[in-house]
């Protein structure tokens, strides 16, 4: 395994440099994941539908476990069990609205992952960088796991444990557990762990800040060990299940489901699950005695388990549902744990926004009422009273505004009323409203329900074991 680390040592010496005004080492961390020897025991698999791009093209790369859906480029990195999901890039011949600017797509879109290694990280989105409108760009980058690099082209950076940067464009930053991210561009900072941040202009900004003693409960990272805590053992109790589903390279559905609803191959259906019209399961999406509702979605890494979503509910990219029951168009942010009890179970009315990386974890029955926007750790009612408010007293909040753990600046109503355009946003995208009787192909509930999956294998021994060939797939 000469090659691999060599590769290993190259990323790391890159990252370092882009790192080293913040005096950060990432060759701690990587040292204690003991890599280089998972990379040779998976194959990587990508995706071919008539609706998606295809140009998937890997130099001197490893890619062991990995998905790959629309354009990629991988150069000298290495992606161990990552989704590179580019079903939203932009096409060639469309605008980009930024600002007051109304800027022409030349080309295709393409994500192109460069000098960095990505650890069980989901890559989604399109570029919101209006500086490179065609390329989707990670380099000298290295994030841990269950990281999300959601729409934010990324350069020497370093992300830790269940962190999501989320349509911001960074540049030589380090992102510390559980941190979320979303306000178009920083560089040269660090964010502490726990640290939940949404930031536009000056129109408002929310901030949240985990205490350390609650954070390190549920996720807990340093250079000398592993990631322990609540999220990580909820996770690795429940590996197997999605060993076995990649065991098989064809398997038929699980559940039945109507025609115009995607339930990936590569996602984990178990006991008595019931999924409705218009729902998409992503891969690695894991369901259990879980009932999906017309126009749900249950995107990567999500986990829905002894639940009820009624409609139209969203569960972003890592977001964990457990033991409760949801109305109808309720958004769970990314990464968000959400877990009633079967004595203590969780009710969350309609229309509620549950904020990124949100922990609900019950010690007591817990009614949200409809239209509520929440936050932060709640575990009873009381702690609800500091971490929720209404959405429409919300929206009244102007100039500054603070509530237990949670300070806001500016103005409310344009918050919430950017959240809710958003929510519409991805219900569209996923085909939640989709009708036959349209003349459109609908979203991805409708274009990945006949998905081609194809698998690739890496050098199986040598100074190559675990590097895949380099190979360009074109259409």
């Amino acid at each position: 395994m000469k090659q691999i680390e060599t590769l290993i040592k190259r990323i790391i010496q890159r990252v370092n440099i882009n790192l080293r005004e913040l005096d950060f080492d990432v060759n701690p961390y990587i040292d204690d994941i003991h890599l280089k020897c998972r990379l040779s025991k998976f194959y990587a698999f990508y995706g071919i539908t008539p609706h998606h791009k295809l140009s998937f093209k890997f130099i001197n790369s490893s890619l062991a476990g990995s998905y790959f859906l629309g354009k990629s480029k991988i150069d000298h990195s290495i992606l161990y069990k990552s989704d590179i999901r580019g079903d939203e890039l932009k096409s060639k011949g469309t605008t980009y609205q930024y600002k007051d600017y109304e800027i022409p797509v030349y080309d295709d879109e393409e994500i192109q992952i460069t000098d960095s290694i990505l650890i069980k990280t989901l890559v989604h989105n399109f570029s919101h960088d209006p500086e490179s409108l065609e390329i989707f760009h990670i380099k000298n980058t290295v994030s841990t796991h269950f990281t999300n690099i959601h729409g934010s082209s990324t350069e020497g950076c370093f992300l830790g444990p269940f962190s999501t940067v989320d349509l911001t464009t960074i540049h030589d930053c380090v992102f510390g557990e559980f941190s979320y991210i979303q306000v178009e561009e920083l560089a040269h900072q660090k964010v502490n762990p726990g640290t939940i941040r949404v930031s536009y202009k000056d129109k408002f900004d929310f901030h949240y800040q985990f205490s350390e003693e609650i954070l390190k409960k549920y996720i807990d990272f340093d250079s000398k060990n592993l990631p322990i805590g609540v999220l990580m053992d909820f996770v690795e109790n429940r590996k197997v299940d999605f060993e076995n589903v990649f065991e098989f390279i064809n398997r038929k559905n699980p559940v039945s489901i109507p025609k115009n609803t995607a339930l990936d191959r590569y996602s984990v259906v178990r006991g008595q699950t019931r999924i409705g019209k218009n729902v998409l399961v992503a891969q690695r999406a894991y369901l259990e005695d879980a009932s999906l509702g017309k126009g749900a979605n249950v995107q990567e890494n999500c986990y829905i388990i002894h639940s009820h979503l009624e409609g139209y509910d969203i569960t972003a990219h890592g977001a964990k549902i457990i033991n409760s029951r949801l109305g109808e168009k309720i958004f769970v942010g990314f990464n968000s744990f959400v877990r009633g009890k079967i004595d203590k179970p969780l009710i969350i009315g309609d229309g509620c926004i549950v904020m990124p990386h949100t922990i609900i974890d019950l010690e007591e029955p817990l009614i949200i009422p409809s239209g509520f926007i929440v936050w932060g750790y709640i575990k009873n009612a009381e702690d609800l009273k500091l971490n929720g408010m209404p959405l429409e007293s919300f929206s009244k909040i102007r100039n500054e505004f603070k509530l237990g753990n949670m300070k806001f600046k500016g103005n409310g109503g344009i918050f919430i009323n950017a959240f809710q355009e958003r929510i519409d946003h991805i219900l569209h995208a996923n085909g939640a409203f989709f009708d036959v009787s349209d003349d459109n192909a609908g979203g991805h509930a409708q274009k990945n329900q006949n998905i081609s999956f194809n698998t690739i294998q890496p050098y199986p021994a040598g100074d190559l074991k675990g590097i895949y060939p380099t190979m360009e797939i074109k259409p």
